[in-house]
């Protein structure tokens, strides 16, 4: 019994990680598809001039009594570096967010405005992409979590392993498209997107490294479940060389 039960509980360990990493992924695809943190950075813009009694480091003061000289004013923004202040920004698939300046809060835009027109139809498909690929990893999901529950035909749990496993793979192959076209239209936003949202400085957020984590987090479970479908057909088959040699001996030294 004990060689029996060894592959059986090593198949149940196996089906119990795939679903684990498929169910992260899942997890960490839907946090990040929802956030606005895939790229985050700083705009340069100049200071507003101060009203009234404002002070601080934030907006420009008049040197001058003379608030409508045309000669103060021009001085004033001929200052250099000084008269300009870095708002932080960051930016998803769905909008970009800027701090306010003087103001508590942000100011958010829809990111899919922002591109050029020329690239807003990838981002669709990053979109879509995106979209199957959460479809496609709770498909998985599903499956996985039937196969662990399901006992009664270990061909039937064969036949939902492989499927699970196409889903997965497909899932990831969306996924990494998906991920890659959305950078590609974030770079070309950055050169080509309107004036006053263009970035000073730019990284990659913790979305975007969240996303990256969630597609090999579905490879990984795709590779396990692949894993666990082929040892569990080797078995399959050594189990019936097996059978088939205690026959081919049977047939040539018959009991008396």
């Amino acid at each position: 019994e004990m060689p029996a039960s060894i592959p059986e509980a090593d198949s149940r360990h196996r089906a119990s990680a795939a679903f684990s990493l498929s169910f992260l992924s899942l997890v960490f695809s839907i946090t990040a598809f929802s956030s606005s943190y895939w790229c985050e950075g700083t705009r340069k813009v100049a200071k507003p001039f101060c009203k009234g009694d404002t002070k601080g480091d934030l907006c420009i003061r008049f040197n001058s009594p003379e608030g409508n000289n045309s000669q103060a004013v021009q001085y004033i923004w001929e200052t250099g570096d000084d008269k300009f202040v870095e708002k932080r920004f960051h930016a998803g698939i769905w909008y970009s967010c800027e701090e306010m300046i003087n103001e508590d809060g942000e100011k958010c835009r829809s990111f899919i405005s922002l591109t050029p027109a020329s690239d807003r139809g990838v981002l669709w498909l990053s979109i879509v992409a995106e979209l199957l690929y959460v479809v496609l990893l709770l498909t998985g999901n599903i499956l996985m979590s039937v196969e662990i529950c399901y006992y009664s035909s270990v061909i039937d749990g064969l036949k939902i392993n492989a499927f699970s496993a196409v889903v997965t793979v497909l899932a990831g192959l969306l996924g990494m498209v998906a991920h890659m076209m959305y950078t590609t239209v974030f770079q070309m936003t950055v050169n080509l997107g309107p004036e006053d949202w263009r970035p000073h400085t730019w990284d990659y957020g913790w979305s975007y490294g969240l996303a990256w984590t969630s597609f090999a987090c579905c490879m990984a479970a795709a590779v396990t479940t692949i894993n666990k479908y082929t040892k569990t057909i080797l078995e399959f088959k050594h189990k019936r060389r097996k059978l088939e040699r205690s026959f081919r001996i049977q047939y040539k030294f018959p009991d008396p």
